[in-house]
């Protein structure tokens, strides 16, 4: 059983509710109709629902296990109003905006059910931009208590892979922060080793990665990885974790052994943190297609409640892992 099929098993068991706000997109509807059929979660599209139910009918997908609300009659819409009014009003809100946003995005909408626990969580990104996923994210459902930021990272699963966890990875940051600080990536390093233990089980393995590995290069760039490192060791001393670290001394236990000898991560690692989105973005694009790999992600990390993006190129049978993966963070959030 490969990692995909483990965590879609460990969701079935816990009975979930998640919502896919962007019903009008063929891959989403599929989605919902793979992830009810195989019991992953009990899945909600927003929208019309005599709409819905026609598009899915003539692309030949079953909706009967899939419950659909339409925000513009909703009966819980009103109490969802307020509660978007009170929260932003300080922001400069109007009631009036907050029914307008309402009507509009089906993300907000979304976001909305989440607040209430009507949900347990949301998927969205398969249409919408990042941005418009995460906004309305923070915005209602804010980061969770003693986290200072969102950050992002991509379950990557390799076939007849040596390294990592049998081809197992997770990348971080790859989808949010652009160019963060050392204290920032200390924190990302933390928050992702979290996520690995919940959705893989296993002793995360982090290298802070660079390139450069223990001094063989000097430059701001990496000292600031290394400072990351010294916060991150502070900030949990026990977390097997390791920098600055180049790519192949943080993989192969060949050369690690030259460049890192006696690292508890060096040659092993299977957490790799980049030091900004464009290292980590193109990394996990590039792996993805030249490895043959699969890529689940974008997977927030550090938000309250789960709520969680997709890459716009993403496959229904991506959507629905992603809600699987989901459905194992409301075990820890909300």
């Amino acid at each position: 059983m490969d990692i995909l099929e483990k965590i879609r098993e460990k969701a079935k068991a816990l009975h979930r509710t998640v919502v896919l706000p962007e019903s009008g997109d063929e891959r989403v509807l599929k989605a919902a109709q793979l992830a009810a059929d195989e019991r992953i979660a009990s899945v909600i599209l927003l929208g019309d629902e005599e709409a819905i139910r026609k598009r899915a009918q003539s692309l030949g997908v079953d909706l009967s296990h899939v419950a659909i609300v339409n925000p513009l009659s909703d009966p819980k819409r009103k109490q969802y109003v307020e509660s978007l009014y009170a929260l932003r009003s300080s922001k400069g809100l109007t009631r009036e905006q907050a029914e307008e946003i309402l009507e509009k995005s089906a993300m907000y909408y979304a976001c909305m059910m989440l607040y209430h626990g009507d949900v347990d969580g949301v998927v969205g990104g398969a249409v919408l931009t990042t941005p418009d996923v995460i906004r309305p994210a923070l915005q209602i459902i804010k980061t969770a208590p003693g986290i200072k930021l969102a950050s992002s990272c991509f379950l990557m699963a390799f076939p007849d892979c040596p390294y990592g966890e049998n081809g197992v990875f997770l990348y971080a940051d790859c989808g949010l922060n652009p160019n963060p600080n050392a204290e920032e990536l200390a924190h990302i390093a933390i928050t992702t080793a979290r996520t690995w233990r919940l959705l893989v089980g296993t002793e995360p393995r982090v290298a802070m990665l660079s390139f450069s590995t223990k001094g063989s290069a000097k430059h701001e760039l990496v000292d600031k990885v290394i400072q990351a490192t010294e916060i991150a060791h502070s900030l949990d001393p026990k977390l097997l974790l390791d920098g600055e670290l180049q790519g192949d001394a943080a993989l192969v236990p060949q050369v690690a052994q030259k460049k890192s000898p006696g690292s508890q991560v060096a040659g092993k690692a299977n957490v790799l943190i980049f030091p900004d989105l464009n290292a980590g973005n193109i990394c996990y694009k590039l792996t993805e297609r030249l490895g043959k790999g699969t890529a689940i992600g974008p997977i927030l990390q550090g938000v309250a409640k789960p709520v969680n993006d997709l890459s716009r190129g993403c496959k229904a049978e991506d959507i629905r892992d992603q809600i699987a993966v989901t459905v194992l963070q409301s075990q820890v959030l909300g």
